[in-house]
């Protein structure tokens, strides 16, 4: 028996202590190790601990990505939204089998719906695209979308990182579609295109407008059978509405494409137009601009995080601010009065 097995006999609580912390080293190396060969069982594991809560789990997962940075920015990372019943998913998929005939390895970050009393997702990645599910150049993971801005994991960037590290050529984030997650994603990705369906101007009348401004492409789904006509027309609606906007991306034009996600239609050229997209961007340096501004976005993002984190763990903070919300509702003090007590202790 070695000096560290005998502590645990006559001092269990050193002894968990110091094996707490080898067992830690241990598995951010093997996680590394396995996650460089794309173990997607091992980057779902990683995922797991960069989004924990823990404290010790905060560590190892800080230690993880900070090791894994060497070994991503290679990907083209793309970020998809549209209104509910655009086909988002039925989409992706699409795209997903043309790009692994390419021998492209995809992975997709699928914003669900989540349970408003678990704050889990209800759906998962086997009832989702559940072709690709099964492809091994594929990985897909649902988060739950519950007490995020707009349905975007807080670690959605770590995720990112991590498939990186893992080989993944081509990221998708896929957005709810509502709220501030058109913005927050525009925030995270290099290209940003909206799913739109035909009727392009009675549509845009139930549509943040400001959207149009954040995306790098309009696609009209759906444009089969009988709707083709009709998705041919949206398509002509939305490009001469973009003749009086600002594009998202400087130097890029903002095109927009009709598609059918059951016969294949258009998802070639979209493909083709991302390519496009890169190569132009990466030439007049724009494409770096937006990841280095994306990640000091991230790094005040997590600024603000940390000092709420800090700033409500102090003894009796949650105590005090639910007393001062109750007296903000009653109408006894005013929201600013509320503050200063707040922070005048």
């Amino acid at each position: 028996m070695s000096d560290a097995q005998d502590q645990e006999t006559t001092s269990g609580k050193k002894k968990r202590v110091f094996r707490k912390k080898k067992s830690s080293r241990m598995q951010v190396d093997d996680l590394i190790e396995k996650l460089r060969s794309r173990d997607r069982k091992a980057l779902a594991q990683s995922i797991t601990l960069v989004e924990s809560r823990s404290p010790d789990h905060r560590s190892q997962a800080a230690e993880l990505i900070q090791r894994v940075l060497p070994f991503t920015g290679e990907s083209i990372r793309i970020g998809i939204t549209g209104v509910p019943g655009a086909g988002k998913s039925t989409w992706i998929e699409a795209l997903g089998k043309k790009l692994i005939n390419k021998d492209f390895a995809i992975a997709i970050l699928a914003v669900d719906p989540s349970s408003t009393l678990s704050g889990g997702s209800i759906l998962g990645d086997k009832t989702r695209m559940e072709q690709l599910a099964h492809e091994p150049d594929v990985f897909i993971r649902p988060s739950p979308a519950a007490g995020t801005l707009g349905g975007v994991h807080r670690m959605t960037r770590e995720t990112i990182l991590l498939c990186e590290a893992a080989g993944y050529d081509v990221i998708i984030i896929e957005t709810v579609g509502v709220g501030q997650s058109e913005s927050t994603v525009r925030g995270m990705v290099d290209f940003f295109m909206l799913l739109a369906l035909t009727g392009g101007g009675d549509e845009l009348q139930g549509m943040k407008k400001g959207i149009l401004e954040l995306v790098d492409a309009i696609v009209i789904n759906k444009a089969d059978g009988d709707n083709v006509i009709k998705a041919e027309q949206a398509k002509g609606d939305y490009r001469q509405l973009l003749h009086f906007l600002q594009p998202a991306t400087e130097g890029w034009k903002t095109p927009s494409f009709t598609s059918s996600a059951i016969t294949g239609a258009g998802i070639d050229d979209i493909w083709k137009a991302i390519v496009q997209f890169k190569k132009e961007t990466q030439e007049n340096g724009m494409f770096e601009r937006r990841r280095s501004s994306q990640a000091i976005e991230w790094m005040n993002q997590m600024m603000v995080d940390r000092l709420m984190n800090e700033f409500m763990e102090k003894e009796g903070r949650k105590e005090q601010l639910e007393q001062l919300k109750q007296q903000v509702r009653s109408k006894r003090i005013s929201p600013a009065d509320a503050i200063e007590q707040l922070f005048s202790k």
